[in-house]
Parts: structure tokens; sequence; C-alpha cells
């Protein structure tokens, strides 16, 4: 059984180019390029990691990860933020943080490497 990751970022070249490379992994990835219907996918695809961008058109994807974490249901699955902001890592600390962070443009053995890693924790 393949391991199932929700990514979401605004950018379609972004979702597809992560598609792309967690399915040559062997993971079963969906994606939203939007923050609307996070919980929503969360609750049909079950994944077990999310990665996540801090800016959503407009949806502070902090306060989606906050929601995630603070959620009965969701608050075990691993969030990774992806952000261009390299000054993101105080997140990490704070209550409803992700659990790893992940700064743009990010080459694909450093995705990999972080995805791995969640799965080994």
């Amino acid at each position: 059984m393949s391991r199932k990751i929700l990514a979401v970022d605004d950018d379609n070249d972004i979702v597809d180019i992560i598609k792309i490379i967690l399915e040559d992994e062997g993971y079963e990835v969906s994606t939203l390029t939007n923050g609307n219907n996070v919980l929503n996918e969360i609750s049909k695809f079950r994944p077990d990691l999310i990665l996540l961008d801090v800016m959503l058109g407009g949806i502070d994807g902090r306060e989606i990860c906050k929601a995630i974490k603070t959620h009965s249901l969701f608050k075990n699955i691993p969030v990774v933020m992806i952000s261009a902001s390299h000054n993101l890592h105080n997140l990490l600390k704070l209550p409803g943080s992700p659990n790893d962070f992940l700064a743009k443009p990010f080459d694909i053995d450093h995705l990999i490497k972080k995805v791995k890693a969640q799965f080994a924790a």
C-alpha cells in the first residue's frame, strides 16, 4: 500500500511537478490549487502527509496548518510548509505549527528527503 500525500499550492506548475516527482517515488498524490477545500480533501483522501504552501492566493497557509493541527482527526498528520520566504523556521516552534519547512525553489532530492524524513519519524 502506497503512502498518500496531499500537495496544496496555488501555482499549478508547482503542484504538477510535486505530483510527478512523488508519484515517481511510488506515492499516491492528490493536489489542490487553493486553500478553500483543504479540510474536505483531507477527510476524503486521508493523506499520510500534507505539503502546504504558505501563501495560497489570499489565504494564509499557516492558518490552514493551525486548523489541521488543532483538528481532533487530523492533528497527527505531518505537515510540511512550503514557501519562498526563508525565515519561517521560527514557525516550527509555535502551537499548531508544521512538522517541517521546505524553501522554494526546492530541488527534487531535497523534496524527496523531506518527505522520507516525515515517514521515518
